[in-house]
């Protein structure tokens, strides 16, 4: 009986220290200990919770009672502030319709040039091509300095049209970029096949290009919408009176107070916490189209 014990807890022991095993298995058990335990597993480890500290004292000051860093008691009063401000709200519906409309103008212009640069041949194809990835290549100061120098010169007041034309101007070329890259893959003999069928070349648009290249075409809608509504460089150049943005309304606010206050923390987290559940769904999403 006492034998049977000493093997158990031998057996026990080995198995919780590798080292100590025997034979083939030892050296594989020796090997995987080795690698949880390498450099590159530490530094990995480091970089995030360099990384994710902030973002944890973000979200632990968010419910403190005071507007300091002392904290003085949990409390749930700013998110309280925050559900009944009103300036923020309006820079959130604001950002919101400029996010959406600009996405929208930008994948259709991007969608429509890409094929039209991929499909026809044409004297300034290669022109067309090289000028859309300038707003990729240029600081944001420079395409937001540009563009409010041009709506200047042309007597257009700063508002909510002059940020959707600067939004849809950046967009574009992401856009452009995403679908080219899904036409790059396309089979072009399914385009034979649907004219030897009789399909008008509007019907083939529709028909058979646009459906193969959706997942090209909400990826290039899913980043434009990101890239809106994250923008604040340009943003700050060609916003008017009234017309801010959520990232407008956080510098301003921050500027004002004079640092992180604990109501732009909450705002901050729950931004977080949006954007964690919408990445998810559309995940999700791009999967199911990518698998049809």
């Amino acid at each position: 009986m006492s034998w049977n014990f000493k093997n158990i807890v031998r057996n026990v022991i080995t198995s919780i220290k590798p080292g100590k095993i025997q034979g083939e298995a030892a050296r594989h058990a020796r090997r995987a200990y080795r690698r949880n335990l390498s450099l590159s597993n530490t530094v990995f480890a480091v970089t995030i919770f360099f990384l994710f500290l902030p973002l944890l004292v973000l979200i632990l000051y968010s419910f403190n009672s005071s507007t300091g860093m002392n904290w003085t008691g949990f409390s749930l009063r700013w998110y309280n502030r925050l559900v009944n401000s009103r300036e923020l709200w309006r820079a959130f519906r604001n950002s919101l319709y400029i996010a959406s409309t600009s996405a929208i103008t930008a994948t259709i212009l991007g969608t429509m040039g890409a094929i039209g640069v991929n499909w026809y041949k044409f004297r300034l194809r290669g022109y067309v091509q090289t000028i859309s990835f300038l707003p990729m290549i240029l600081p944001e100061i420079i395409i937001g300095v540009s563009l409010s120098i041009f709506f200047a010169g042309l007597g257009i007041p700063l508002g909510l049209f002059t940020i959707y034309v600067a939004h849809t101007t950046f967009n574009l070329p992401f856009v452009f970029l995403m679908v080219m890259a899904r036409l790059d893959e396309f089979d072009f003999s399914i385009i034979e096949a649907a004219r030897d069928l009789g399909a008008t070349e509007r019907e083939t648009l529709f028909k058979v290009t646009l459906p193969i290249c959706m997942p090209g075409i909400m990826s290039g809608f899913l980043t434009a919408v990101t890239l809106s509504l994250e923008d604040f460089v340009i943003t700050f150049f060609v916003a008017g009176p009234g017309s801010s943005t959520l990232p407008v309304f956080i510098y301003s606010a921050i500027t004002r107070k004079g640092g992180v206050t604990p109501l732009i923390s909450a705002l901050s987290v729950v931004m977080i916490l949006g954007t964690v559940v919408l990445s998810i769904m559309l995940r999700r999403f791009l999967k199911f189209i990518a698998a049809k």
